[in-house]
């Protein structure tokens, strides 16, 4: 079945008068515009304040994403804060002299010095105090026997059995 060429009950002739007449009456009717924007074209005050227009709050970024943002400032921040102590305390190691090093390990190494003598007093004063007593004869008995043997006269081999 051809929709084209059927006929629906009406001729052709007025199939095109029925056109005509739908296209007509569409085409007399206005076309409606609608708006996307709105301007206000009052004139503000010369002086004083200007009176108040609310805006509504359309945020497009969520409030946990924004407040990450706010985060990763802070801590950017704070990072490139501890990169500006270390710039600056590099660039004073950059600056050591040997006196400088000196000057700065001289009280340390007085301490440490001072730590060394006096653990080694207290060493020396815990090894005077015996914990261990024995009482009674003590021996020592050693015995070796040693038998040597060499075999070959060229690459030769000794071998000791001690006992």
């Amino acid at each position: 079945m051809d929709p084209l060429n059927t006929q629906h009950g009406m001729p052709e002739s007025e199939a095109a008068a029925e056109a005509r007449r739908l296209i007509d009456d569409w085409a007399s009717k206005p076309v409606r515009h609608h708006p996307t924007s709105f301007r206000d074209d009052t004139e503000p005050p010369a002086f004083g304040t200007t009176p108040p227009v609310k805006q509504d709050d359309k945020r497009i970024v969520p409030a946990w994403a924004a407040g990450i943002a706010v985060a990763s400032i802070g801590v950017g921040a704070g990072v490139t804060g501890i990169g500006c102590g270390a710039w600056l305390v590099l660039q004073g190691l950059a600056s050591v002299t040997l006196n400088g090093v000196l000057m700065v390990t001289l009280p340390f190494a007085g301490l440490a010095m001072a730590a060394t003598a006096i653990g080694g007093a207290i060493s020396k004063a815990r090894a005077a105090v015996t914990k261990n007593v024995f009482e009674g004869p003590v021996t020592h008995h050693t015995e070796i026997h040693n038998n040597s043997t060499t075999r070959g006269a060229f690459f030769a081999r000794t071998r000791n059995e001690i006992r």
